[in-house]
């Protein structure tokens, strides 16, 4: 099971974003955040510059919404470019319709949760999705410490996908670098949004490689992942 790094254009120079895509070119998806000011304390960019992103750069875009109202605003992001939605769970009312909506869409649909939200209560939505994202910071913000406390979290819900035998992908996001990467790995995540490890790098695409291979190693060794 190979690692997938996520570059995320929240620490990118949001008055160059086509050549900061660029600067990432060989990364598995490209993180956009997408914040409202209400669900989170800050506001960034919205249809229109997922739109232009999408015809600047080959790489996927993974569209993270944290927003008040996903059910209605998550399909326009599938239509602006998005190949990936992710929705908070806290925010969303329908959840399992948005999940159906967005995969009927042609995306691949995923669902997050905040670091005090417990997995198990979620158990039976999992099947509806193509990937889960536990939040490694609380969100709203770049730059934040990772919480350590959010790996048992990691480890249970790496557990519940493999009890239910789904190919459902686990990504964290949230103070993911060089020194945090390999915990989530062992933890059980396979795909890792970096921010300001990437985009703080005097080599972005390199940070992207050196990333990935760490990841890579640590999910080889992991109990998790043999028989994969």
């Amino acid at each position: 099971m190979a690692a997938q790094i996520n570059p995320s254009i929240l620490s990118a120079d949001f008055a160059r974003l086509a050549e900061e895509a660029k600067a990432v070119e060989g990364a598995d998806w490209l993180h956009v955040d997408v914040m409202d000011n209400h669900f989170v304390p800050n506001l960034t960019l919205g249809t229109p510059v997922v739109e232009s992103l999408a015809r600047a750069t080959d790489i996927p875009l993974d569209c993270h919404l944290m927003m008040e109202d996903p059910d209605r605003w998550a399909p326009q992001y599938v239509e602006a470019g998005a190949s990936s939605v992710t929705f908070h769970v806290e925010a969303a009312h329908a959840p399992i319709r948005l999940a159906r909506e967005i995969r009927a869409k042609g995306a691949r649909a995923a669902m997050a949760l905040k670091p005090a939200t417990p997995i198990e209560s979620y158990e039976d939505i999992l099947p509806e999705l193509d990937m889960l994202l536990i939040m490694t910071v609380e969100p709203g913000f770049g730059g934040q410490a990772f919480l350590d406390i959010t790996l048992p979290k990691i480890r249970r819900t790496r557990e519940l996908i493999a009890r239910h035998g789904l190919e459902m992908w686990l990504q964290v996001d949230g103070g993911v670098s060089a020194e945090t990467i390999e915990r989530c790995a062992e933890a059980g995540a396979d795909v890792f949004v970096a921010g300001s490890a990437v985009y703080g790098a005097k080599d972005p695409a390199e940070a992207v490689r050196v990333l990935r291979a760490q990841a890579d190693r640590a999910i080889a060794d992991s109990p998790w992942a043999c028989g994969h």
